[in-house]
């Protein structure tokens, strides 16, 4: 029996419904953000999308970075992917699309370590130090940084550990420096479990955890503290983190446990980011 002939028929807000149940809400929110532009060029039930469509869609991404579009296309591929593996999709057209290349710019991502100190030390307010200090010490995602509640983190020995609620619904414990934790063991005060580590003033959409923007804020203003031109972003600390603590001999393993990387292959480009050596160095000696 072929593939088409056991097609079943979905209208496009079912499979999506189906295809987003069990992401995290950042990823359903990242993943809307580029469907509907998607749905709104097309115009059209997901199961008559041609290639022409998917072609004259890419073409029209054209004003985003390589990056975003490689994102889009992949969000994309995703469902298409989906709805052929469920049988909604007689065709998986999307997958004769080729992705755009995008240039690596990984190595102009991550900090030197004076560059990060300096940005730890000039900022005073002590919850944005705290947070500063996880994401470098910790490697932890701007997300799971917010989600963090006081019940997830715990004293051990000098410092502590932190049990991370991760990328692809994984759960990681990473253990926490004595010096990170001296600071973030600060904010603790008399509230309970489950209350969030990293507090807002303000009730928003995660109650009182502070929002992803917030800590995008303070990321950048200690940066700009620190003189650094650059755009950083709370994700330069993860990437000066990795990079770092296998400069200072980090087992390769150990490090990519502890940013919960899916494949030693993403953890191997921190090593290739920064090389030692050169063939250019042996030119001018």
């Amino acid at each position: 029996m072929s593939h088409s002939s056991t097609t079943q028929k979905v209208t496009t807000e079912q499979l999506i419904e189906q295809w987003l149940h069990g992401h995290a809400d950042n990823t359903i929110k990242t993943y809307q953000q580029y469907l509907g532009r998607f749905l709104a060029h097309v115009d059209k039930p997901i199961d008559e999308v041609t290639l022409f469509d998917l072609q004259t869609w890419q073409l029209s991404l054209r004003n985003l970075s390589p990056a975003s579009q490689g994102t889009a296309l992949a969000v994309i591929k995703s469902l298409f992917s989906f709805g052929f593996q469920l049988g909604v999709l007689p065709l998986n057209v999307a997958k004769l699309v080729k992705s755009p290349p995008s240039k690596d710019c990984l190595a102009q991502k991550i900090l030197c370590s004076p560059q990060v100190q300096t940005m730890i030390e000039l900022e005073k307010n002590t919850r944005n130090r705290a947070i500063l200090f996880m994401l470098y010490g910790c490697g932890l995602r701007v997300s799971e940084l917010c989600d963090l509640k006081w019940q997830d983190v715990k004293p051990r020995d000098h410092g502590g550990q932190v049990t991370v609620f991760g990328k692809g619904g994984k759960t990681r414990v990473v253990l926490i420096p004595p010096p990170v934790w001296n600071v973030v063991g600060r904010l603790k005060g008399d509230y309970g479990g489950n209350d969030p580590v990293f507090r807002s003033r303000q009730k928003g959409l995660n109650g009182y955890h502070v929002s992803r923007k917030q800590v995008w804020r303070i990321v950048r203003k200690a940066a700009e503290r620190a003189g650094i031109d650059d755009q950083v972003s709370p994700h330069w600390l993860r990437y000066s983190h990795a990079s770092h603590s296998l400069d200072k001999g980090a087992p390769l393993s150990l490090v990519k446990e502890t940013l919960g990387h899916s494949s030693i292959a993403i953890t191997e480009k921190y090593l290739h980011a920064k090389p030692d050596d050169s063939s250019g160095m042996y030119l001018f000696d």
